[in-house]
């Protein structure tokens, strides 16, 4: 990464580009990707937690380890997907700026948006196709193959959610840079 290590806190502000309109978005999506984090830090407690034990009960204990990983597993896709949102409201993801110096400014802030429109497009359809998972797990019973066997609907239904948040915020993030190449547009040419 071009920017180094960053020691600071992760702050979150609102653009200052995000059109009022959104602005309550934008102030709801702060509060629930800060709600998210924090289900997301419980999650990964939870997961380390059921693993720890998942390793003492089988090989010092000799005891059947059938629900662990799985548990696990579902505590660690909920921390993913439902943080998602924070980290792209930081632009926390990783980015490849490797042209991002050869452009001239302008064009640079117009590839970012071509970026951020790309990757709307792609999280819109990856919620949607979630949510119909979702919806199929959650009519057809579906459950895991093992023997615990929890049903499918809960990572799905966490997927879906995540997802739909990182869409969400994505598109106020993608409406605040179009936002304010607009204002850099008029201001050039005012």
């Amino acid at each position: 990464m071009s920017h180094g290590i960053d020691n600071g806190p992760a702050l979150v502000e609102i653009d200052a580009d995000t059109p009022e309109l959104l602005k309550p978005v934008a102030r709801a999506l702060l509060w629930v990707n800060q709600a998210m984090v924090t289900l997301g830090m419980v999650a990964l407690l939870v997961a380390s937690c059921v693993l720890t034990y998942s390793v003492v009960s089988r090989y010092v204990m000799k005891a059947s380890t059938d629900w662990q990983d799985e548990a696990a597993v579902f505590c660690l896709v909920g921390a993913t997907f439902l943080c998602g949102a924070f980290v792209q409201s930081l632009r926390g993801h990783v980015g490849i700026e490797a042209i991002a110096g050869l452009l001239p400014g302008a064009v640079n802030r117009w590839r970012l948006a071509v970026v951020d429109l790309m990757c709307v497009l792609f999280c819109a359809f990856f919620a949607w196709k979630s949510w119909t998972l979702l919806h199929e797990a959650w009519v057809d019973g579906q459950t895991t193959s093992s023997s615990w066997a929890p049903p499918l609907w809960i990572p799905y239904g966490l997927m879906s959610l995540g997802m739909t948040l990182l869409s969400l915020q994505l598109l106020v993030q993608l409406t605040a840079r179009l936002n304010g190449l607009i204002k850099k547009k008029q201001g050039v040419f005012a």
